[in-house]
């Protein structure tokens, strides 16, 4: 009989990997990198049902969407962590009006933005939690748009780090590593590595003089772009 084939596969500290022909496997992979899609949002419920007032429409840009309401009559409360929560999303058309009605709403807020940042963290922190790097890559771009919005919301994301900082310090060295090619994804802004990095620069930037610390404690290997 070949040796090979009656070594036993076991785990270690156990009684059988102490035996004779028996070979100790590793641990399991932690997967704590992996992908974990998430179920389908709120807001995709909503969509399905008419409750999201927005339309899609094609220009000669391509497509873009149409607000069946004013911006100013929004109810911000309401809707902007509903179109926080669609950016876990990665199908079509819910992906797009997420991503596209975050960044009208960001840019119309004005004053209407800071009180509803609470609400924000449940679904920034669900998006992130996916570990999708087209996710990851949304959320961070809105969370740029996020805090340089208005006055006081980056200082008023501070208290919040712990739940937002530990996937972006999982993910901060993502980088592709392409030797002598063309990294195309620089250009289009989705290599999630430097996105950590000029979003943990915009909270230095806008969270007052906490926010370094804060920083610097969830994400060790953050060197700060104000004091150096």
């Amino acid at each position: 009989m070949d040796i090979s084939t009656s070594r036993r596969k076991t785990e270690g500290f156990t009684v059988k990997s102490t035996m004779k022909n028996s070979v100790v496997m590793g641990p399991p992979a932690a997967g704590a990198s992996q992908e974990r899609p998430a179920q389908p949002t709120n807001f995709r419920k909503l969509y399905e049902r008419g409750d999201i007032p927005v339309a899609l429409i094609h220009d000669n840009k391509g497509n873009c969407i149409r607000w069946k309401v004013k911006m100013e009559t929004l109810d911000y409360h309401h809707y902007l962590p509903l179109f926080f929560d669609g950016l876990s999303e990665t199908a079509h058309p819910y992906e797009f009006f997420a991503r596209t009605g975050v960044h009208d709403m960001l840019e119309h807020g004005g004053r209407k933005i800071l009180p509803v940042i609470p609400q924000l963290i449940i679904p920034i922190r669900n998006a992130l939690n996916t570990r999708i790097p087209q996710v990851l890559c949304n959320m961070l771009k809105a969370l740029q748009q996020l805090v340089a919005s208005g006055d006081m919301v980056g200082e008023a994301l501070v208290p919040y780090f712990r739940q937002i900082l530990p996937i972006l310090n999982m993910f901060k060295n993502r980088n592709k590593n392409i030797g002598d090619c063309i990294d195309y994804s620089q250009h289009k802004r989705k290599n999630v590595g430097d996105l950590i990095q000029e979003t943990l620069e915009l909270f230095e930037r806008y969270g007052g003089e906490d926010a370094f610390i804060n920083i610097k404690y969830m994400v060790p290997t953050y060197e700060s772009c104000m004091l150096n």
